[in-house]
């Protein structure tokens, strides 16, 4: 997806301005997770949004996509102020009681060519910026080749292997988040699907968890 989206389930919340919490929801290619939140969509309110993920809108845009370094560095520079101003914007109106982000703003750091310390300097941020920006962070690991890894998005250019070894960055990426949930990889998708949303839906307000996972 590549646009902010809102939940479609039936809503009694009167509420028309919240104070907005932003989860991560990320993992390595082929996790999963534009599937799951797409589910997300179904199964919750218009008080639940799902933020698109910025590395599709800018390379699905012709953003170049070289593999040198400085090439690389620029596409996570330009990714993560994309993702910045997204969630700025979305807690800003208050319009959402919790938007779900399709990858989070230290997902770079996984497809960076240097130190953290870079990473961040150049981002003009801190970790401990990031950290305290995200109420919790959903992990869905990436499948093995055995366990359904597939290439059916046109824009995921990684092996199983490569992909598993990302999947590994990002969990070491975000190290030390208090919040931190991992949803395992299984070889029946739906099982982890349902576990990921019942995970989601432990985390919003209590308005807004009464909708039946269809």
């Amino acid at each position: 997806m590549t646009s902010l989206q809102f939940g479609s389930a039936p809503c009694s919340c009167k509420e028309s301005v919240h104070q907005t919490k932003l989860i991560a929801v990320t993992g390595g290619p082929g996790a999963g997770k534009t599937a799951i939140l797409e589910l997300c969509l179904r199964s919750f309110c218009k008080h639940v949004g799902v933020l698109p993920e910025a590395a599709s809108m800018l390379f699905g845009c012709g953003f170049p996509r070289f593999e040198s370094a400085p090439a690389r560095r620029a596409a996570q520079r330009a990714i993560y102020h994309v993702q910045d101003e997204l969630q700025t914007l979305v807690v800003s109106e208050a319009f959402l009681a919790v938007g779900l982000c399709d990858r989070g703003t230290i997902d770079g750091l996984a497809y960076w060519p240097g130190t953290p310390e870079s990473f961040f300097k150049e981002c003009h941020t801190t970790r401990e910026r990031e950290f305290a920006r995200f109420a919790a962070v959903i992990h869905l690991e990436t499948p093995s080749a055995d366990e359904g890894y597939n290439h059916q998005n046109p824009l995921r250019t990684e092996s199983p292997a490569e992909a598993q070894a990302i999947d590994k960055r990002i969990i070491e990426a975000w190290n030390g988040h208090p919040n931190f949930i991992t949803v395992q990889a299984t070889e029946d998708f739906m099982a982890k699907a349902h576990k990921a949303i019942q995970v989601i839906r432990s985390l919003l307000p209590p308005c807004c968890q009464s909708h039946p996972i269809p």
